[in-house]
């Protein structure tokens, strides 16, 4: 009887995402598994391309034992090296949508970009001269994973949309209260 209640007890506690009580949480050295959002390719002559975007993925079987919100969007940059692309984040957006409130997370998201076999960079070269990567593409269904360099605390933000919204369920209530007859049953034949 106590141990299906020590397993769920452990399975909660070691829940990856900590986003309670209006805070995301990732400690330092957390790995996140993360795809692009469009196809990137670099090469000699533009080695480098800034604000790249990118989308938390989650997997059954997967290595990584932290995940960001469904609903999230990274910011990066990326640089053409000898033989890899090294990736780096600048920022994070992220809803969580658990609740009928959304909360809304973001900030700054210092991490850096591994290949899922542990190895620094991404091994994207399809093309090599001399040694070194002369052409390098990043399709949207590689997945590889961020390690963050410190941890990530952010604060949910106040979100514009979820007020506008309770603004207008207020109105509606009000407009079908104000329809009701002073004793408060429906008008005859509705």
């Amino acid at each position: 009887m106590l141990k299906p209640f020590v397993y769920l007890l452990l399975a909660v506690m070691t829940m990856p995402v900590l986003a309670a009580q209006d805070t995301l949480r990732l400690p330092a050295d957390a790995r996140v598994e993360v795809q692009l959002i469009d196809s990137v390719t670099l090469d000699r002559t533009s080695s480098e391309k800034n604000n790249i975007l990118l989308r938390p993925v989650s997997h059954v079987q997967s290595s990584v034992s932290y995940q960001l919100p469904k609903h999230c969007l990274i910011t990066a940059n990326a640089q053409l090296t000898d033989d890899r692309v090294r990736l780096t984040t600048q920022s994070v957006t992220c809803v969580e949508t658990e609740d009928s409130q959304p909360d809304v997370f973001s900030g700054e998201l210092s991490a850096a970009a591994y290949e899922r076999d542990g190895g620094f960079g991404l091994d994207v070269c399809h093309e090599s001269q001399d040694g070194q990567c002369s052409l390098a593409v990043i399709a949207p269904d590689h997945t590889f994973q961020l390690s963050l360099g410190r941890s990530l605390q952010l604060d949910a933000q106040s979100n514009p949309s979820a007020e506008i919204n309770k603004r207008r369920r207020h109105a509606d209530e009000q407009g079908e209260a104000s329809n009701l007859p002073a004793n408060g049953s429906a008008p005859a034949g509705e």
